[in-house]
């Protein structure tokens, strides 16, 4: 009796969650008109609740002419079937968006305002013409702004927080990947019905900065706006505001991200020529002045000679490869406070679905982010030997384009530490590299698609709990992987040389 008791309470159990995985709730219910997206009231403000919404903070004072209602993609495991949406209600949805747990809420929600902007993207005819006439608009126009209603929404506190109840970083690095290409995308849009629509891709991002942790306990705020534009690339700024921290947004901002995305034809995958921007405000002036000279800073750093190497480098490179050289020689004697660069690898591999791509049929580039921040996430952690605490990405480069089938590989490791930073003696660095590998068996060839860098510290509370704790160095074994970690040493003391 006890064996067959157990057994139907694993079938009932078994159950429900077939019927909890088959009834999430990825698009509005009508039951709520305010959630309507074909009314077009509102336009470039997120929220996010689930049903009728009594957010905490006062939305309604400082919702603008333009906002998008959403609802979280997940329905609670007490709501009746009869409010799952129907066929009616599946308009411009590609069936790979659903059920929804591939993509994030925000993400879900964001391409659906793309496709209410234009719905040409799921049919592009073959002799439609390109764009012809060049907009120009303002930053106002196309700027977009998220509200997370945490402190009233349970189901979408569980779809976003991490075990220690904070924000989940990788979900919301691919959060901000979704806005800043809606943002790029109104930006660029010609409302002309008869041509093509441009396809945007992330080119990289600039630098992500946590200057707080974030809870999922208060209702957070992400606005994103166009700050620069070039012939056929934009930079989008965005803010990630958590409510209720302070008397004005400078006390509760908590991170700011800088993506760079470019402008390609539908139809030729060659670069094509985007509205031009004409900043209004001084504040917009001045950003747009900073992104500009960012722009030029890029393009003399490509134009750099690599191969250039001088005697002080040479010096460099010898002192970081002489431990690493007793390591591989004599590791009886090596340093036991220092580690090798490649003993504190990880990898993992994926092969790329079809519920990962993006409107233009390729991997969305914010999964990619996600699954980097994972895997460093992970190797910071089996590195330190307590819970990391993550700081910023540093840098990231998209090479190539990642399609739907391509196998694809991460690889982490811990490029250098650092046993204080510069602003506070008491927090040690981490500093992670991973490269993404698009590799194709049949070919035999493999090619890097994406490159990440992160950086990480450990949680104050689980460093109080080792005494004497302390980051082992890390050393590098070869001059190709010296290079690296002094390519990565320069470029962080540049950032640091810019910040102050």
């Amino acid at each position: 009796m006890f064996v067959a008791h157990n057994l139907k309470n694993r079938v009932k159990i078994r159950s429900q969650l077939i019927y909890i995985l088959r009834t999430h709730l990825c698009v509005i219910n009508s039951a709520y008109p305010i959630c309507d997206f074909s009314t077009h009231n509102y336009k470039n403000r997120v929220v996010f609740f689930e049903g009728n919404p009594k957010v905490s903070m006062d939305l309604n004072s400082s919702l603008s002419s333009n906002t998008i209602f959403v609802v979280s993609t997940l329905t609670k495991p007490t709501e009746d079937a009869k409010s799952s949406p129907t066929s009616s209600d599946e308009v411009h949805k590609p069936i790979c968006y659903w059920p929804g747990v591939y993509h994030s809420p925000v993400t879900d929600a964001l391409w659906n305002e793309r496709v209410s902007i234009n719905e040409r993207l799921f049919d592009i005819p073959d002799d439609a013409p390109p764009p012809t006439e060049l907009l120009t608009r303002t930053p106002s126009e196309s700027r977009t702004t998220i509200v997370y209603a945490f402190s009233s929404d349970s189901t979408l506190r569980e779809q976003y927080k991490d075990p220690w109840n904070e924000f989940r970083i990788g979900k919301l690095l691919e959060d901000l990947d979704a806005l800043a290409c809606t943002v790029t995308f109104k930006h660029c849009s010609d409302d002309d019905i008869t041509t093509r629509p441009l396809m945007l891709v992330t080119a990289s991002v600039d630098r992500i900065v946590l200057k707080k942790t974030i809870s999922v306990d208060k209702d957070l705020k992400i606005s994103g706006s166009i700050i620069w534009v070039g012939r056929s690339s934009i930079e989008i700024q965005m803010e990630v505001i958590t409510e209720g921290e302070g008397p004005d947004d400078s006390d509760s901002e908590a991170l700011t991200a800088n993506f760079i995305f470019v402008a390609r034809d539908y139809k030729t995958s060659k670069a094509a020529q985007v509205n031009r921007l004409t900043p209004e405000t001084e504040q917009e002036k001045f950003l747009y002045d900073g992104a500009e000279a960012r722009d030029k800073a890029r393009r003399m750093k490509r134009g750099e000679d690599k191969k250039q190497s001088d005697k002080l480098e040479v010096n460099r490179l010898e002192a970081l490869l002489s431990e690493g050289r007793i390591f591989c020689d004599m590791p009886a004697l090596a340093d036991r406070d220092s580690i090798l660069l490649r003993d504190t690898q990880l990898e993992n591999a994926l092969i790329c679905h079809p519920q990962q791509r993006n409107l233009h049929g390729r991997i969305f580039g914010g999964f990619l982010m996600h699954k980097a921040f994972e895997l460093a996430f992970s190797t910071a952690y089996t590195f330190a030997g307590i819970v990391p605490s993550f700081l910023e990405v540093d840098h990231v480069d998209f090479y190539k384009p990642v399609d739907v089938g391509d196998f694809l590989r991460f690889k982490s490791c811990v490029l250098y530490t650092e046993h204080e930073s510069h602003d506070n003696p008491d927090q040690p660095l981490i500093y992670v590299e991973v490269v993404a590998h698009v590799t194709r068996p049949e070919m035999r060839s493999s090619v890097v698609s994406n490159t990440f860098y992160f950086t990480f510290t450990v949680r104050p509370e689980a460093k109080a709990t080792k005494n004497g704790f302390r980051l082992r160095n890390v050393v590098p074994a070869t001059e190709e992987e010296a290079r690296r970690v002094l390519e990565r040493m320069d470029a962080e003391a540049l950032q640091r040389s810019q910040s102050t």
